[in-house]
This record gives C-alpha cells, sequence and structure tokens, in this order.
C-alpha cells in the first residue's frame, strides 16, 4: 500500500480545521490553549496541509482540543484509506440543515439516518444509490450533485 503524503496531510489539516471549529475557536484561541509557542502561520499551514505536524505537536493540539489523538488519526485514516473511487461522500447533517423543498426525500432519509443509533454522520454513496435519490428528488444525477455542492456537504471521491 502506498501513501499519498499530500492527501494524507490534507485530510489531517482538514481534520484539526473542522476539531478547532466544533470547539467554535479562532485559531488565535487555540494557540492560547497550546503549552508551546506556535505561530498563527504555523497552524494554519497545519490546517491547510502544507507543513507536516511532529506527533507530538499532534499529541499536543489534540489535548488542547479535548480529542484522543487516536480518533482524529482513525478519522483521517477512514478518509484517505476506505474512501471508494466513484462514490459521493455526505455529510447528513448539513442535508438536514438545508431547506431546499426539492431535497425533502433525501432530508427525511438523511434525518432516518441519522436517528440509528451510532449512525455515522457522513456517509459515502455510489453512483446507482445517487441515481435513486435523484429520482425520488425529480432531479437528474448532475442536479441533484449541484444542489449537494451548493450545501457545501458533497464531494466526490
Amino acid at each position: 500500500m502506498r501513501i499519498d503524503n499530500d492527501l494524507y496531510q490534507r485530510i489531517l489539516g482538514e481534520e484539526l480545521r473542522k476539531l478547532r471549529r466544533r470547539r467554535g475557536w479562532t485559531r488565535k484561541e487555540l494557540n492560547q490553549h497550546l503549552q508551546s509557542d506556535i505561530s498563527l502561520q504555523t497552524l494554519a499551514t497545519y490546517e491547510l496541509g502544507t507543513r507536516q505536524c511532529s506527533v507530538v505537536r499532534l499529541v499536543e493540539l489534540c489535548v488542547a482540543m479535548d480529542e484522543l489523538p487516536q480518533d482524529l488519526l482513525a478519522r483521517v485514516h477512514r478518509r484517505v484509506f476506505a474512501d471508494e473511487p466513484g462514490k459521493v461522500r455526505l455529510d447528513l447533517t448539513r442535508i438536514v440543515a438545508d431547506e431546499r423543498t426539492e431535497l425533502l426525500p433525501l432530508r427525511r432519509w438523511a434525518e432516518d439516518r441519522l436517528r440509528q443509533p451510532g449512525a455515522p454522520r457522513e456517509v459515502r454513496l455510489d453512483r446507482s444509490t445517487m441515481s435513486w435519490m435523484a429520482q425520488l428528488c425529480n432531479l437528474s444525477v448532475p442536479e441533484l450533485l449541484d444542489r449537494l455542492r451548493a450545501i457545501s456537504g458533497v464531494e466526490d471521491d
């Protein structure tokens, strides 16, 4: 198995940024919770995935944001290695929050999925499933994908 370093760094950065934003912190606020002196620019480059983060620094960032490093790395690992080409990644919480009337069938499906115990917030759907969902919404697949991109919760893998 080959590791795509750039992809791994980018996904790690995205997960760090999501974690910080879930706390409601700016980079400056995160920096105030760190025990090391890290510049805001360095934090930004970690989040952008343009700078590698040492293991110790990663642990420090996780501890500051009350996250177990192994949980963060597990999410990164799933995104880097478990995504399958040709699938569409959906953030169900964003679909539920959207109020477009044409997406009502998709919203109901997402609500139902999120009610299930231990349900993941993100799902990956193949093209045939997207075709079925587009039919439910009376849209073509490209139209459905455009609307989902507008919600900013869809990514083609």
